[in-house]
């Protein structure tokens, strides 16, 4: 009986709160970005490129943290461009490059997140520099304080990447397994690599928002991983993994909004739990 009670008690704070339009930009702007993530999660992840989203993240917070020295109002003027450039060169390393795709992600990823802290800490006007890296990290409270034109930004450009997706999908699918053999079948590879390298970096930009920079590889990699351990095609790991990041995010935003308990991380640890699950389902399926 004390169940039932509890049960519709943390109903009722979640209507209450969902009455707050922070929570429900939180909630729209976390399912768009999560969908995102997913779609492109599952490309990542089969060429090998799943620790891009880190990388990127990584710069991404170097360029948040030059524009912040600039006293910049809008910091999508820098952090947009200089995210898609180191996207399309981290994306365009193959095997006659010198420095190899882990590689360059790795020297990349560490370099911009060093400096930009080394900058914050020299150039910085603000008084409270480890709650702000904190907050651009880990993404603590960010989520909760969008406004309606970063809401709007948000949704325009997700809506973007998945009309871009749709349109495109059979060129994805086929530069995402053989590259080789798309160029033979006259697919300008190249260009759709690009593509992609636009893609991601504006959902890395727009996740930093959600989950901070640390944890976006998250976003990007468990729902793919997940769906990987019950589906085999592509379309239905794709299909399955859209609906579980989905699912996983917004119940962390709610999560974390009863519990008091950070955003980022919720949402992580509900994809971590997912992923245990799927497995579990992987290994029963198997078993059968």
């Amino acid at each position: 009986m004390n169940s039932v009670y509890e049960n519709a008690g943390v109903f009722e704070k979640l209507g209450a709160y969902l009455q707050f339009p922070f929570v429900r930009y939180a909630l729209i702007v976390g399912v768009l970005i999560a969908l995102c993530s997913s779609l492109l999660g599952v490309t990542l992840v089969l060429k090998r490129f799943s620790f891009i989203g880190d990388g990127l993240s990584h710069v991404a917070f170097g360029a948040l943290a030059i524009s912040g020295i600039l006293g910049l109002t809008n910091d999508m003027v820098i952090v947009m461009p200089v995210t898609i450039l180191s996207a399309v060169l981290l994306l365009s390393t193959g095997k006659n490059a010198k420095i190899k795709g882990d590689a360059a992600i790795a020297m990349i990823s560490v370099g911009a997140l060093a400096i930009g802290y080394l900058l914050l800490n020299i150039f910085s006007p603000s008084t409270n520099i480890s709650g702000d890296v904190c907050t651009t990290l880990f993404g603590s409270t960010s989520i909760l304080t969008l406004t309606p034109v970063e809401v709007w930004m948000c949704v325009i450009l997700s809506l973007a990447v998945v009309v871009i997706y749709i349109l495109f999908y059979n060129k994805i699918f086929s530069v995402t397994f053989d590259e080789s053999f798309a160029r033979a079948t006259g697919i300008k590879a190249g260009a759709y690599n690009l593509l992609l390298a636009v893609i991601i970096a504006v959902i890395i930009v727009l996740a930093m928002n959600l989950v901070g920079s640390l944890l976006i590889s998250a976003l990007v990699i468990f729902p793919a991983l997940s769906a990987m351990r019950v589906f085999k095609s592509f379309k239905s790991v794709t299909v399955c993994s859209a609906c579980l990041s989905v699912f996983c995010a917004a119940s962390g935003i709610l999560i974390s909004i009863v519990c008091s308990t950070p955003v980022g991380s919720t949402i992580v640890a509900v994809d971590i739990a997912a992923y245990i699950v799927f497995w579990l389902l992987g290994i029963a399926r198997r078993v059968s």
